[in-house]
């Protein structure tokens, strides 16, 4: 994930003494606004289409939902895992996560929650939507920018839904002008179902509550009147954080910086456990019993040091510690099934390991030639997407075996 500081600066444009300075260019991002009310009223059921950038994966019944990055939700027919159908495409501008409880779909859309009906799938419609309740989105700042300037930006008002990069001189703006922001690096009930999501989901639900996490903040709503969730609160979460893992009643959110730890005795207002700190770098969590698997992703946006997978014991939570750890090449998603550990390798390809000693864990199959990115290990399949690929494989043996692809794009 990009992660923006939001610097406020007025750039001083001239010399102390009066004369003319050399001029510095600079790329600054323009926002290409929309109105709220346009914004809001976008939502569409449409027919199948492509998807552009595949972004968060998720598993309800016998469907997969696919994110198509910031746009909306492509969902496919997997009644059949070795012959996968498109079925529809919810358009929801500003989509990153999903969560999905007895036929009711949780969409973000930029500060917006969305909530659908889709108990009739060849008639979905849009029930409820909260809105302005993400303080925090993703406002998909280009790369390539060095400072992206906000003053045409009215956050009562308006949407941030695409931008312009400008070339600008530093004596183009004194300190009357626009307002200009500096980018640091990159932005138990047997009859209830809920669906399951990857290990880079933000998104979790925990009996009657949604629990949703960007930046630095967890949002939390009350789901017990399905069709009309409310707002409970969000309060401070901790620092960078991308992901959300619940288990047992714990909730552990990954970050930048280390894996967060929150009790969930009283539901509706987490409580802080404790932190277990390793150095930068981009980090999903998983956790079965009294073991914590989290990937570490260094290089680029992510950090400056190598790339692993952690094994953390929380047996005691209030202080979690590192039992061991293996070198990684690109990893980023993970998850479990019994005695599988499946770990997404990102250029690598995709990596089956032994769990049955989670302090020797035995590498026992690998998929190259795949990108991987994330992974839904299912009663009797696993889910895997790859760059706007799906991947289907079944158990067999203790090993998995290929059933099929599908080409998102």
């Amino acid at each position: 994930m990009k992660k923006i500081t939001f610097l406020l600066v007025a750039i001083g444009l001239f010399s102390c003494n009066g004369e003319d300075t050399p001029s510095e260019y600079f790329n600054v991002a323009v926002p290409v606004l929309m109105s709220k009310t346009e914004f809001r009223n976008s939502v569409e059921v449409q027919g199948p289409k492509r998807v552009e950038v595949s972004g968060k994966i998720y598993a309800y019944d016998n469907y997969i939902f696919v994110n198509n990055r910031f746009n909306g939700v492509q969902i496919i027919d997997n009644t059949n895992p070795s012959s996968p159908q498109a079925k529809a495409y919810i358009k929801i501008p500003g989509n990153i996560d999903i969560s999905i409880k007895d036929n009711y779909l949780y969409a973000d859309s930029s500060s917006d929650l969305v909530v659908f009906d889709i108990s009739d799938m060849n008639n979905i419609q849009v029930v409820e939507r909260l809105e302005d309740v993400f303080s925090i989105y993703d406002y998909q700042i280009p790369e390539e920018a060095d400072f992206a300037d906000f003053s045409s930006f009215n956050n009562s008002n308006d949407i941030i839904v695409d931008w312009t990069i400008e070339k600008r001189e530093t004596n183009t703006v004194n300190n009357g002008g626009p307002q200009i922001l500096t980018i640091e690096a990159a932005m138990a009930d047997n009859n209830v179902k809920i669906g399951t999501g990857g290990s880079l989901a933000r998104f979790q639900i925990f009996e009657d509550f949604l629990y949703t996490v960007a930046s630095h903040e967890m949002t939390i709503f009350n789901i017990s009147n399905l069709s009309q969730p409310t707002f409970v609160s969000t309060q401070y979460a901790g620092n960078n954080i991308e992901t959300l893992f619940e288990s047992d009643g714990f909730l552990y959110l990954g970050s930048t910086d280390g894996m967060y730890i929150y009790g969930l005795e009283n539901p509706d207002n987490p409580n802080y456990i404790s932190e277990f700190v390793h150095w930068t770098g981009c980090d999903p969590v998983v956790v079965d019993g009294d073991y914590a698997y989290l990937t570490i992703r260094g290089g680029n946006n992510c950090g400056d040091q190598e790339s692993v997978l952690e094994v953390i014991d929380i047996s005691s939570k209030s202080t979690p510690t590192l039992v061991t750890s293996y070198n990684m090449d690109n990893p980023y998603g993970l998850g479990f099934k019994e005695n599988n550990l499946f770990v997404c390798d990102g250029t690598s390809g995709f990596k089956v390991f032994d769990k049955t000693n989670p302090l020797d864990l035995q590498l026992i199959q690998t998929f190259s030639n795949l990108n991987s990115k994330d992974v839904i290990p299912l009663t009797e399949t696993l889910l895997m997407i790859g760059e706007n690929v799906l991947y289907q494989y079944y158990y067999n043996n203790g090993t998995i075996n290929l059933i099929s692809t599908f080409q998102l794009d």
